[in-house]
Formats: structure tokens, sequence, C-alpha cells
């Protein structure tokens, strides 16, 4: 027996149709959390090198594991979509890019910078960084 008057309200985000903000919104928050677990991967290197030849050679060869590879992509990835995301909000804190269109390009800039970035930095460390 259901009484529409004593109902519990939906949550806001359960009455909203699913929109790219939404998702650019829960990337951000995704890529700060993988920030920080990336960040174990790399105190874990630091202490590696800081502990001698053998610690560092332990090292590289997890890091060369292609399970971390991939992880270490994956960071890379939300690195860079992270930062430009950041901008993207420093822009938005000075007033600027809030009109539709305009915040719906930026969206698309952020993803899509962030992958040619992270393309960018394999391709250099594939190559050794040749330039």
């Amino acid at each position: 027996m259901s009484n529409p008057k004593f109902e519990r309200p939906l949550s806001p985000f359960m009455m909203y149709r699913w929109q790219y903000s939404n998702t650019l919104s829960i990337l951000h928050r995704v890529t700060g959390c993988a920030l920080t677990a990336g960040l174990l991967l790399f105190v874990y290197w630091l202490v590696a090198v800081a502990s001698g030849p053998e610690a560092y050679a332990e090292a590289q060869s997890v890091f060369a594991h292609p399970l971390t590879r991939v992880l270490l992509v994956g960071f890379s990835f939300a690195f860079f979509y992270h930062l430009l995301n950041g901008i993207r909000h420093l822009v938005w804190d000075a007033g600027y890019g809030f009109e539709k269109p305009r915040a719906r390009a930026t969206g698309w800039l952020v993803f899509l910078g962030a992958i040619v970035l992270t393309a960018i930095l394999w391709v250099l460390v594939a190559t050794g960084g040749a330039a």
C-alpha cells in the first residue's frame, strides 16, 4: 500500500537523463583516484632507486611486466586527463566557457587531448625519447 504522500524522494542524480557532463565529471573523479594508486607505483620505484642496484633491478622487472605497463599507460592517461580537465575548471573559475556548445567542445578537447598526449608519451618511451 503505497501512498505518494509518504514516498521517499529519489536522489537528484536519478532524476536526470545521462549527459556527457556526467561522464566527464565521473571520469575526473576516477582519474583522481587512479592518480593516487599510480602514485604508489611511483613511490615504489623511488624507494627501489634509493635502496640500491638489487632493489632497482627487482623494480625494473616489476615494471617490465605487461600488466604493470597497462597500469602505467592508464596512469599516464589519468594524469593528462586530470591535468587538462583541471585547466578547464580553472577557466570556468574565471567565469568563461559555461556556454553549452563551448562546454561540450572543451569536454571533448580534454578527453581527446589526454588520449593524444598519452600516445605521444608512450611513443617517446618506446623509441627511447628520440628527438
